[in-house]
């Protein structure tokens, strides 16, 4: 009897294991906080070294999430975005680059070439994160999060989300919105002078 009971569990844990989907191994949420938003409750691998990031280190800041690519018709606004965190970083607004090859195969090279792409053609200094899918079946949870709440996923590369320092406001702006444009630039402002 006791046999079989052993038998029992050991068959109720495999059971359990076996259901786990294969794509929470993407990410791994942040512990969770009173201080973080849901919307940034994620950890992310770093593109450089792939060691995890908490996102919640950028709680009450002004967040500008794009998916990126090296090979699209919009790379070159890696040169505006940089432009934009060198000019209001220390007014609280970071970007975060999440690569992603869904759009055309336009971002086909390993976290290693990517980074070396960013960094020696547009001297990328804002913080960018491993390879992901920002749509379909294998999405990213956080962008998961930011299509449910501006009804808005990506339709290429270079979509633009801005979330306020309350990590509850998102704007979304599609891929042909350029980090230089007077009315985009000018929602970052008025999101940095929102204080919490």
């Amino acid at each position: 009897m006791k046999h079989l009971e052993t038998l029992g569990l050991a068959l109720s844990v495999a059971l359990v294991f076996a259901t786990v989907p294969p794509a929470a191994a993407q990410t791994t949420p942040a512990p969770t906080s009173a201080s973080c938003p849901a919307l940034l409750q994620h950890r992310f691998d770093r593109l450089q070294d792939e060691k995890p990031q908490s996102l919640c280190q950028y709680s009450g800041k002004v967040v500008l999430v794009v998916n990126t690519a090296s090979f699209c018709g919009f790379t070159k606004q890696y040169e505006g975005l940089e432009a934009l965190y060198a000019r209001y970083q220390s007014q609280g607004l970071v970007v975060l680059g999440f690569p992603a090859n869904d759009f055309g195969s336009q971002e086909p090279g390993s976290n290693q070439a990517i980074a070396d792409f960013c960094e020696n053609t547009f001297g990328v200094k804002f913080p960018m994160f491993s390879k992901t899918s920002v749509v379909g079946r294998d999405t990213n949870p956080l962008y998961r999060q930011l299509a449910e709440k501006t009804g808005d996923h990506p339709r290429w590369n270079f979509h633009k989300y801005l979330i306020a320092r309350d990590g509850q406001t998102v704007r979304s702006y599609a891929s042909g919105v350029d980090p230089k444009n007077p009315a985009f630039v000018k929602d970052i402002e008025k999101f940095l002078s929102t204080k919490l």
